[in-house]
């Protein structure tokens, strides 16, 4: 037994040293997590949910489906004041919000690089499930680039980060962290009645979706008419095409009389680079079809089996709720 005593002395330094690390994240993170409120018309009351400060000045991230269609919405803050936040914009595309409170010097996350993230990395969830504020979960990343259909019928939400931090209805809106404290999705949905299968945007389609609403008050989108998902690229095929990240997002389907299917995209094929931009994800292809990209005459480069090819492509304006 005096034996095992130094291996016991190891795993319990390992794990309050974890314990230590999660302590540290939430503790800086959870001022920066709101209580929604907002009121809905007739029967359906008030609706619960979470959202995140990303600015001083009171910028809030949250989903759209929790403040959509609302009379008025409330954000309560960390340290009990509670106040009349206004809607700047939303995207039920990506199921994404941005509010904003009139007060200075407030505390706030930032949004790391959802692209860096591996399955299998700590994921730390922070909202208000049932009213409960400011609760949080721990758990990895399961899985990424995962297709979800959303509470609006017939609207798809791509590239979405899956884990099994658990959520619960109001942790809609919350922030999802990294290992470092990062804000590297914003949680969006559950599975009802399975375990463990919760989902979160990626922070990289939150900031693209968060500067469109500051600058023009709506997401502008290209529209390419695909479905995709993203894959890993085999290392000796993206070395030899020189790609920084062995990442792309593969082709699912084309939309017959598409700009895709015009330009001679093909299901299977992987989209790796737009405008000599690299293309890792589908955050990464939603960042680089915002508006400047309607109507102008791009260059993508795709892998079609092991051979690289290059394809001119004119995106279109998107219709609302398109997403892809």
């Amino acid at each position: 037994m005096d034996a095992l005593k130094p291996v016991l002395r190891s795993r319990m330094s390992i794990l309050n040293s974890i314990s230590d690390e999660v302590a540290a994240i939430v503790e800086r993170a959870s001022p920066s997590v709101v209580h929604i409120r907002a009121l809905r018309g007739g029967r359906a009351g008030l609706a619960s949910g979470s959202g995140v400060l990303v600015s001083a000045d009171g910028s809030i991230l949250t989903n759209s489906h929790v403040v959509r269609g609302t009379h008025g919405i409330e954000a309560e803050l960390a340290d009990g004041r509670t106040l009349i936040a206004d809607l700047v914009g939303d995207d039920p595309a990506t199921d994404l919000a941005l509010l904003r409170v009139h007060a200075d010097a407030l505390p706030y996350a930032r949004l790391g690089d959802s692209n860096v993230l591996r399955v299998g990395d700590v994921a730390i969830a922070v909202g208000s499930p049932f009213g409960l504020a400011r609760t949080v979960t721990l758990g990895i990343v399961s899985a990424l680039g995962r297709t979800l259909r959303s509470e609006a019928a017939g609207r798809v939400i791509e590239g979405v980060i899956q884990t099994d931090a658990p959520l619960n209805p109001g942790n809609s809106g919350g922030p999802l962290l990294d290992g470092g404290g990062r804000i590297v999705g914003i949680n969006t949905a559950i599975v009802l009645g399975a375990q463990g299968l919760c989902f979160a945007v990626p922070s990289n389609t939150a900031g693209f979706v968060m500067n469109e609403i500051v600058s023009h008050g709506r997401v502008r989108r290209a529209w390419l008419g695909i479905g995709g998902e993203e894959v890993l690229i085999p290392a000796p095929v993206a070395r030899a095409i020189g790609l920084v990240a062995p990442r792309g997002v593969a082709v699912r389907s084309v939309e017959r009389g598409s700009p895709a299917a015009r330009a001679g995209l093909e299901p299977r094929d992987v989209i790796v680079q737009l405008q000599a931009k690299p293309v890792a994800s589908v955050a990464d292809l939603h960042r680089l079809l915002g508006g400047d990209a309607i109507g102008a005459r791009l260059e993508l480069v795709v892998l079609r089996g092991a051979e690289r090819k290059v394809l001119a492509i004119e995106p279109v304006e998107a219709a609302t709720l398109r997403a892809g």
